[in-house]
């Protein structure tokens, strides 16, 4: 039983940080895009309607050619992914989807997939972007 009480708080912890972490990419990226960069790892990917984009100084620069955006996130759903396939890194897998408005054209619907991994500072845990596939 203690096992499952383990794994439950495991699951609510992904859930909280993926809920957190969506609403802090999202304001983000509608209205501080400069920053956007700071919520990925170093070597992340970015695979972003088929382009694929690896590392902070690409990353900066496929962000600033975007126009600006009105991200609305309808639907999160997130995992924890199990230790042995990451290498003992928490991580945790979060989808969402939702409409986004670029420039103020119409709506389009977008699907979102992020691997976050946690990085432990001496104070807290940050969770970063290791891999993002947007469409």
């Amino acid at each position: 039983m203690a096992m499952s009480m383990d794994f439950k708080a495991y699951v609510d912890q992904a859930c909280k940080a993926a809920v957190e972490f969506v609403n802090i990419y999202n304001e983000t990226m509608d209205k501080r895009r400069w920053a956007l960069t700071r919520l990925y790892l170093d070597k992340a990917t970015l695979i972003w309607n088929g382009n694929v984009v690896t590392g902070l100084e690409d990353l900066t620069n496929f962000f600033d050619m975007l126009p600006s955006s009105e991200f609305q996130v309808n639907m999160l759903d997130c995992k924890p992914v199990h230790e042995q396939a990451t290498q003992a890194q928490t991580t945790v897998l979060v989808v969402t989807s939702g409409t986004v408005k670029f420039d103020g054209n119409r709506q389009h619907y977008f699907n979102q997939n992020f691997l976050l991994t946690a990085q432990s500072t001496p104070n807290n845990t940050v969770w970063k972007i290791a891999s993002d596939c947007f469409h």
